[in-house]
C-alpha cells in the first residue's frame, strides 16, 4: 500500500485517536501531523506484526507523549465513558460533580501501574480490540481482556475509596 492511501485511510482514526490523549484540537493536530511524517520516515521499518492503524496509534502515543515531556505537561485522559461528561442544560451543580469525577479519574489512570493503564488507554482512547492489544503485548486476546477488567476495578475501586474519604 503506498503511503498517500496510508494516509488517507487512517488520518481520521489516528487524529481521533489523540483528540482522546489530549482533549485539545490544535495539539491534536499537531501530533498526527508529526505521526504521519514519523510514519512516512520510517515505513520501510514497518514489519507487519500488527495492523497498520496500531502501529500509527503506538507512533501518536509515543509523539504524544514526548510532546507532553517536551512540553512539561500533564497528560489530561479521559475516558467519556467514564466521566460523563456535563450536558449544557445539566444543573450547575450537577456539571461541577461531573467535573470532578472526570479529575479523580484521571489521577488515578496517573497512579495506575504498567500494563493496566496502557491495557485501558488502548482498548478506551485506541479503541482496539482486546485481540489487537494483545497482539501488541505478544499475549492473547484473553489476557488483554483480563488485563483491561482488571484496570476497570482498579478504578472503580479507588473511585469508592474516594468516595467514602470525603
Amino acid at each position: 500500500m503506498e503511503f498517500e492511501q496510508i494516509y488517507r485511510t487512517y488520518f481520521k482514526s489516528v487524529y481521533l485517536y489523540v483528540m482522546r490523549l489530549c482533549s485539545n484540537e490544535h495539539i491534536a493536530e499537531e501530533i498526527t501531523s508529526e505521526t504521519f511524517f514519523k510514519a512516512i520516515n520510517s515505513i520501510d521499518g514497518f514489519r507487519g506484526d500488527c495492523d497498520m492503524r496500531v502501529w500509527l496509534y503506538q507512533i501518536a502515543q509515543n509523539t504524544y507523549y514526548s510532546y507532553l515531556k517536551k512540553n512539561k505537561r500533564v497528560s489530561s485522559i479521559d475516558e467519556p465513558d467514564l466521566q460523563n461528561i456535563a450536558a449544557a442544560d445539566d444543573p450547575i451543580d450537577t456539571q461541577i460533580g461531573k467535573q470532578e469525577d472526570a479529575r479523580q479519574i484521571r489521577k488515578i489512570l496517573h497512579d495506575i501501574s504498567e500494563p493496566y493503564k496502557e491495557v485501558f488507554m488502548w482498548r478506551v482512547f485506541g479503541e482496539l480490540s482486546f485481540k489487537e492489544i494483545g497482539d501488541l503485548y505478544g499475549k492473547s486476546d484473553n489476557w488483554a481482556c483480563v488485563t483491561y477488567h482488571r484496570a476497570r476495578k482498579m478504578i472503580q475501586r479507588r473511585l469508592e475509596e474516594n468516595e467514602h474519604e470525603k
